[in-house]
């Protein structure tokens, strides 16, 4: 059996990275509808404009592509619909499930990404500004962004999908915090 302390295995083998748990808030059940709505615009354009390549090019005697793919860029909106369609059904409800965020005494803690996840911790101290945004989508939903910045762009952090009354009252009390920790400093 082997046990893990700080991140070293006590039978010699490699050492393990230090494990984070997740931070403790989901965003909004909301922003699946947010994020499938964005993706729906996105991929409703790929796949015209995909449909308007492939009539353009089989209409013409293009002899600059291979025969091959002249032959069949027919199917390109079919391609291109079918992974939009995967795209507005699965990932919304993939992002639901990693993003994640919590704010402690003296941390902004956040958990993004599909694919490779990224863990973020914003110290409250180090916070210059904090901002609420609503694009329109998240107005018609109910829902809003905070974004939470540093001097570093690499320190800063958005959290995405929040009901607009949670957003707002936690930019409030961040940009409290950190003026208080701030003049507390000096």
């Amino acid at each position: 059996m082997t046990t893990v302390r700080r991140g070293h295995q006590e039978d010699g083998g490699e050492p393990h990275p230090p494990r984070l748990r997740p931070p403790l808030h989901r965003v909004s059940p909301r922003a699946i509808a947010h994020w499938m709505i964005e993706y729906l615009l996105l991929w409703g354009l790929a796949s015209g404009l995909s449909l308007g390549v492939a009539a353009w090019i089989g209409d013409s005697d293009w002899d600059v592509l291979p025969g091959w793919v002249s032959g069949r860029v027919g199917w390109l909106p079919y391609i291109i619909g079918a992974a939009g369609l995967l795209m507005v059904t699965v990932a919304p409800i993939w992002r639901y499930r990693v993003h994640r965020w919590e704010v402690s005494a003296d941390v902004v803690y956040t958990r993004t990404g599909w694919f490779s996840r990224e863990w973020l911790l914003v110290p409250v101290g180090r916070i210059q500004t904090v901002d609420s945004k609503q694009g329109w989508i998240e107005r018609i939903l109910g829902l809003a962004t905070i974004e939470v910045n540093t001097a570093s762009h690499t320190g800063s952090s958005e959290v995405s999908g929040l009901p607009v009354e949670v957003a707002t009252r936690l930019a409030k009390d961040l940009a409290h915090r950190a003026h208080d920790l701030r003049d507390d400093a000096t």
